[in-house]
Parts: structure tokens; C-alpha cells; sequence
């Protein structure tokens, strides 16, 4: 179980994964409602609302803040036992709040089946730890995340479906020929993908499934550093989060192709220190650069210096902090003048 005095860091943000299938009507009127509760709070982050239900991850500036916004979308949405798997961050994980209109608030591409409001062969943490380390010969572990998130932390014995997306989960399991009887356990992040997934098996003929409550957040928040090795990959600024649900400090996103990273290299064109995923590594040009433009420079003059590019977010936060270091001026409604901490002056899309 978890040593709360060993996990306990000073939080800047309060950060909070949700979801709920419910049927939603008038989706501009509740996107609106939404991004207005948000501004009042200061909470950034993303919601993704369909005629299903919702499914979001924000942050909130203050304990305070973030109590009222949970409040606020228990209220709003008449959910008053709405479960929240929270975490914190020691860094702002989201730049800004969003709220997306889709078809479907996680994508599966089977839109027309809807999860049921009951349990459906749900299992706590403490019932898939007992399973699993009881049933070890019995049972088949089967991740539904893509490739790239497996990578960097699953359970133990979980087979890898080595997928780009989950849509393509349901044919991986029809190649596998797996019996249909056979004990299955699937697992996704937050729960939400296996709400879908499971209704998927069971159309296929598999009854003996079974999904994990609130998927890897609610399990390492109970069991830190026991079945689940690695960390869990988030889809935000923190990349990952390591077993005391806090953020990772061995990865980051890559540069060149935005997979999680954890080479650390120093750029031949700008002399910046940055972590860089396996796969750009082995690729010549990038495997020394720290951005996609130095990568373009560096094989356009190998033997050139140039400083680094700023990029439009960290013109933002600039903008926002209101630092004198690196002043801007707008030269066209698309672009800006700045001058960074070397005094380099550069044009940027903005």
C-alpha cells in the first residue's frame, strides 16, 4: 500500500482525471457553460464532450480552485458519486483549457455501443492484485494502450498488442486466436478505453473478461511499485507518471517526433541539453539536435552555429509572466519579433 509521507511534494497544481457515459444533449450550451466555470476557476486543461458523455483531465492552480471545479461538474452534470483520480504536479501540465466536440469521447470507431451504467465485470485494485498473483497460469494480461505507452510501464506478464491506436485492439485480438474461454484482464490508463473495450470482447465471444476499475492511475494510487512496473504515460505536459503518481522525471516528450524521450544529448547547432526518444536517436541528422529546426539546419550546414529557436508557447508564458529578459514586438498579426537570454534576436509565427 502506498507510504503517503514518502510520496508527499509541494503541489503547485491539482491535477484530476474523469470521465462519464451518459447521453448529452445540447453540446454547445454545456461547451460553453464549461469554458466559463473554467476561466472563473483558472483551470486549464482538456474536456472532450459528445452525446455519450465526457471525459477530461484538468489542473487547478489551488486546492481551493480544485475543489470547486469537482463540485462544479459533479453539480453541473448530476453525477454526485463521479469518480476523480487525482495526482499533483510540481509544473503547469496543460497550457490552456479546451473543451472538444467529438463523436465519440474516446476513440474506439465503434460509436454506437454504449457502456452500460452498471459494473461491467469490473475489478478493484486489491481484487486484480489477488488475481494476478494467484492465477498467474490462468489468466491472460493484455494491455489495450498503444506501443509507445507500454514502453515505458505495464503490469507484469502483459502481452504487448504493439497497436498505433486502440481502434485497431479488436482485430489484434481476433489474430491472437485466443480461447474463448480463457481468463482475460485488460487495462488502459484511466478505465475508460476498456469501458468500450470489454463491450468489443464480449460481442466477440468472450464472457471470462475482465477490466481494472479506474485502470493504472487507481491501481498504483493503491499499489505503488507491486504488479504495475515502470511508469504511466499521461497525455500532457508531465509525459508520465512515476509510482507515487508524480511526474516523471526520466522522461519527456521528443523534439522531433513527440514520443516519450529519455536520451539526453546536447545540440551540435545550439549547444541546448534535450532528451530525445530511441527511434531519433538512430537517425543521423536528429540524433544530435535538439529541435526540428536545428535538425533542418544542422544537415543544411553541419559546421554552423545558430541559436535556439523559441517556440510559440514559451513566447506565451513569456508574454504572461511579463518578463523584461526577452522582449517582443509584434511585426505582423502572425508574427513576432523577440530577443532571447543571449540577446539573439529571431522572428516567430505566432
Amino acid at each position: 500500500m502506498r507510504n503517503t509521507s514518502s510520496a508527499a511534494v509541494t503541489a503547485n497544481y491539482y491535477v484530476t482525471t474523469f470521465y462519464k457515459f451518459l447521453r448529452l444533449e445540447e453540446t454547445l450550451r454545456v461547451k460553453s457553460d464549461l469554458e466559463a466555470k473554467a476561466e472563473e476557476l483558472n483551470i486549464k486543461g482538456l474536456i472532450i464532450i459528445g452525446s455519450e458523455g465526457f471525459n477530461s483531465t484538468i489542473a487547478a492552480p489551488s486546492e481551493i480552485a480544485f475543489a470547486n471545479w469537482k463540485k462544479f461538474i459533479q453539480d453541473y452534470f448530476n453525477q454526485p458519486d463521479l469518480f476523480f483520480k487525482d495526482s499533483t504536479s510540481d509544473k503547469t501540465p496543460f497550457r490552456r483549457f479546451k473543451v472538444k466536440i467529438r463523436e465519440e469521447i474516446v476513440t474506439t470507431g465503434i460509436p454506437e455501443i454504449m457502456p452500460p451504467d452498471c459494473k461491467n465485470h469490473h475489478l478493484s485494485p486489491a481484487e486484480w492484485n489477488r488475481v494476478m498473483k494467484e492465477e498467474t497460469e490462468e489468466i491472460a494480461i493484455i494491455d489495450t494502450r498503444n506501443w509507445y505507452e507500454y514502453k515505458i510501464g505495464t503490469f507484469k506478464g502483459a502481452l504487448n498488442p504493439n497497436i498505433e491506436k486502440f481502434t485497431d485492439f479488436p482485430e489484434y485480438i481476433e489474430s491472437q486466436g485466443i480461447p474463448k474461454d480463457k481468463k482475460m484482464l485488460i487495462f488502459c490508463t484511466g478505465g475508460i478505453r476498456c469501458e468500450k473495450g470489454i463491450l468489443e470482447l464480449q460481442k466477440q465471444g468472450y464472457d471470462n473478461v475482465y477490466q481494472l476499475d479506474g485502470g493504472i492511475l487507481n491501481y498504483i494510487k493503491e499499489f505503488p511499485n507491486d504488479q504495475f512496473e515502470g511508469e504511466c504515460f499521461v497525455f500532457d505536459h508531465r509525459v508520465a507518471l512515476d509510482q507515487n503518481l508524480q511526474p516523471s522525471k526520466q522522461y519527456g516528450l521528443c523534439p522531433h517526433c513527440g514520443q516519450p524521450s529519455e536520451i539526453k544529448v546536447t545540440c551540435k547547432r545550439c549547444d541546448t541539453d534535450e532528451l530525445i526518444c530511441v527511434e531519433c536517436s538512430e537517425v543521423e541528422f536528429k540524433k544530435e539536435t535538439c529541435s526540428k529546426n536545428c535538425a533542418h539546419q544542422f544537415q543544411l550546414h553541419p559546421d554552423r552555429k545558430g541559436p535556439r529557436q523559441v517556440v510559440p508557447f514559451e513566447i506565451e508564458k513569456l508574454k504572461l509572466s511579463g518578463a523584461e529578459l526577452v522582449p517582443m514586438i509584434q511585426v505582423s498579426k502572425t508574427k513576432v519579433l523577440a530577443v532571447n537570454e543571449r540577446g539573439e534576436a529571431r522572428v516567430h509565427r505566432i
